[in-house]
This record gives structure tokens, C-alpha cells and sequence, in this order.
């Protein structure tokens, strides 16, 4: 074991070194190069270093590694990011480790109380489904979606999020991410009742959670006997009126996604009011990298000192290059998801090989409000990261071997 270890160091160092030097013949690829050099170098250290069923989630203030279990709503982001990066190198070694980490999560199909089962299950048991069209990832994805639909309820219109005892039906704009998992599951299970619960939860959020300006609400909570709104909060803005940073992201993402599996037309409309709104903003920084909360110096502090968020990043340039293939004129997505992007690849944000417990991504910001995850690498920064490199890829029709050379 330890001589395989070795020879993938080895292997990942000189991928690495390789993907260092100039590329002559397509110098505007050199970031990309370098890039999924790193994250193979990265990937395949976590991935021998951390034991299956305790997933990397941060680092601790400390420096040390905050983990995430079975039944942490993150868990299922690190197995993500082995597929995704198998994806990316082509190595066959992150596959094999993808598998292990994946499995590890089988009893996260009994959770009943949460609605981040897309999350924990189509994050790690979808992707390995998708790329392998292995059967025996089935079995999970199947019950963790029927959890899933079980929160679903048609007074409200919506599925519950959370179960705490101080809301009475809330609903936060993260869940919008879930419906991807009901979305695909009612179409390979045949259960159209997923699918109509997860684009009724879609209608009900464009109705309740955003504003004018399309910026959204972080929670609503509902009567749950009659659907009614009784309040609009936050749990992680900085204000109850504010816009967190990557509560944007997640429903610039969802009604995207919705879009592209319903082909309902209003999603369209809403996603790209809302791409709008983050691209426009007047308090976007040049290097496309919001702060956690657009509107946190108006509150606490100055922009200059506010964390920044770089998973919000990675979210919205995933969510912008997905919006690119859903419209006729996709290129003005493209091109801002690609500064993103290259912000994210660059020596400001992406780690250098073997520094911070083999994360991808410096600077993201978990929960501010709660002293929590605060300019930290977090594992669903780099899932995303990843994901949006595969999609960039994917749009700019780029070969892999070109970067392999």
C-alpha cells in the first residue's frame, strides 16, 4: 500500500510539474493546465490521507481538519470532488478512491430528518451513478429520495428544511439545490409525484423568498396548516433584508437547473433576473469574489474587511455556465463565470500543492453570523470549483489531452 501510495506522489508531482510549465502551442489554457494539475495533486493526497465516512469539511482556527460524518449535511462533497476530479484528470486512481469514500455514506439513505439528502446522496452516489452506470448505487439514491419527497407538503407547496422547534415550517433558498436529486430521481424511478413536488417547491420560492431586485431571503417560514407566510428571516445574512452572498448562488443554481428539467419558461426568466442582479451589483469586488453578504458593510463592516466567499464564487460560475447552454446568447454568462473562475485558479485563492490539509480553495466563509468556518477552505467550495471547471471545459469545448501534453 504504502508503494502505491508513492508512486501516485510521485505520479500526481510530475503531473504537476508538467502542468506548471508554459504551454506553447495554447498559452490561454495555462491556468487551466496548472490548475487541474493541483487538484490531482491535492485529491489524491486527501484521499490517502482521510478514511471513509469521515470526510474533510474545514480546518479548524487551530488548523486542524473539522470533519464531516455520515449525517453532516456536507458529507457527501468530498466523495463529489473524487468524482469530479477523475472527471477532470483522467486518473483512475480518484475513481477507485471515489468508490470507497462513496460507499462509505450507504446508511445516509435511512436519514429522514433533513432535507439535504440531495446533497449527501446525488452529490456522491449521483455522480458515481452518472459516470460509472453502476447499479449498485442505486439502492441509496432510491430511498434517500423518497425522504426527500417525504418532506415535501402540498399546503405550504414546499418541502421543510429544517425540524428545529423555534420555526414552524421553514424554508431556505438552499433547498433549491435538493430538487436537482427529485428532478432526476422521479425520472429514473418513474415517480412523477418527485417531479411535481420539486417544481411546486420551485414556484413557491419564486413567490415568497425574493424581492423586487430579485435578491432573495435566506428563510421563510410557513404555517404549515394553511401555507401561510408568517416571516421572512435569515439565518445567515446580515440582516433579515440583506443579500447573502451565496444564498444567491443557490438560487441563481436551482432555477437554472429547474429550467433545464422542466423547460418551464417563468424558471428562465427568474435565474436570469437573478444572474442580473449578482452580475450588476454595484458591490461586486474586480476579482468577481463577493463578500459573504453583499450588503455587509452597510451593517457591520467596510468591504475591504469583510471575509470573502469563495464558494459563493464557485457557485455562481457553476450555476452562470450552466444558464450559458439554456439561452441563445449564452457568451456574456460564459465570459463572467471565466473571470470568476481564473480568479479562483489564481495564487489568491487556489492553495499551492500540500498546504491547507489538501483543500483546493482558500477563503470561504461558512456561517459568519455563528463565529463558524470563517476564511476557511470548505469542501463544498471546492465540489463547486470543480463542478464549474468540468462545465467550462464542457462549454469551451476544450480536449483534455491538450491539457495532458
Amino acid at each position: 500500500m504504502k508503494k502505491a501510495f508513492c508512486l501516485v506522489v510521485v505520479a500526481s508531482t510530475l503531473i504537476l510539474n508538467c502542468y506548471a510549465s508554459p504551454l506553447q502551442d495554447t498559452p490561454s489554457l495555462n491556468w487551466l493546465k496548472k490548475t487541474t494539475g493541483v487538484i490531482a495533486f491535492q485529491l489524491n493526497k486527501a484521499a490517502q490521507t482521510y478514511k471513509p465516512g469521515k470526510n474533510p469539511r474545514s480546518i479548524n482556527p487551530n488548523g486542524t481538519v473539522r470533519f464531516a460524518g455520515v449525517t453532516d449535511w456536507t458529507t457527501g462533497f468530498f466523495p463529489g470532488s473524487l468524482w469530479y476530479g477523475y472527471e477532470l484528470t483522467g486518473d483512475k486512481n480518484l475513481a477507485a478512491e471515489a468508490k470507497k469514500f462513496t460507499l462509505a455514506l450507504d446508511s445516509a439513505r435511512n436519514i429522514t430528518n433533513s432535507h439535504d439528502l440531495g446533497f449527501m446522496l446525488y452529490c456522491s452516489y449521483g455522480n458515481a451513478f452518472r459516470i460509472t452506470g453502476d447499479q449498485t448505487y442505486l439502492p441509496a439514491l432510491a430511498d434517500g429520495a423518497q425522504h426527500l419527497y417525504n418532506r415535501f407538503n402540498p399546503k405550504v407547496g414546499a418541502i421543510k428544511s429544517w425540524d428545529f422547534s423555534w420555526w414552524h415550517y421553514p424554508v431556505i433558498i438552499d433547498n433549491m439545490m435538493n430538487l436537482e436529486y427529485l428532478y432526476w430521481a422521479g425520472k429514473t424511478f418513474k415517480k412523477p409525484e418527485y417531479v411535481n413536488a420539486a417544481s411546486t417547491h420551485a414556484a413557491t420560492t419564486m413567490k415568497n423568498h425574493f424581492r423586487k431586485d430579485f435578491s432573495s431571503y435566506h428563510v421563510v417560514d410557513y404555517d404549515a396548516a394553511t401555507g401561510k407566510v408568517l416571516a421572512k428571516r435569515t439565518h445567515q445574512g446580515v440582516t433579515d433584508e440583506s443579500a447573502w452572498a451565496r444564498g444567491q448562488g443557490w438560487g441563481l443554481y436551482g432555477y437554472t437547473m429547474c429550467y433545464k428539467n422542466t423547460k418551464n419558461p417563468a424558471f428562465l426568466t427568474q435565474a436570469e433576473n437573478i444572474a442580473k442582479f449578482i452580475m450588476n451589483h454595484p458591490r461586486m469586488p474586480k476579482d468577481k469574489v463577493p463578500v459573504w453578504d453583499f450588503d455587509v458593510h452597510n451593517a457591520m463592516d467596510t468591504e475591504e474587511k469583510a471575509p470573502r466567499d469563495a464558494s459563493a464564487a464557485a457557485v455562481i460560475a457553476s450555476a452562470l455556465l450552466d444558464l450559458s447552454t439554456q439561452v441563445k446568447d449564452g457568451k456574456k454568462y460564459v465570459d463572467y463565470a471565466e473571470e470568476i473562475l481564473k480568479s479562483l485558479s489564481s495564487d489568491a485563492y487556489l492553495v499551492n500543492p500540500g498546504e491547507n490539509q489538501y483543500f483546493l480553495l482558500k477563503h470561504s466563509v461558512g456561517a459568519f453570523l455563528y463565529n463558524s468556518e470563517i476564511d476557511t477552505p470548505l469542501d463544498y467550495a471546492d465540489y463547486y470549483y470543480l463542478e464549474a471547471l468540468k462545465r467550462y471545459i464542457e462549454v469551451k469545448k476544450i480536449d483534455l489531452k491538450q491539457l495532458s501534453k
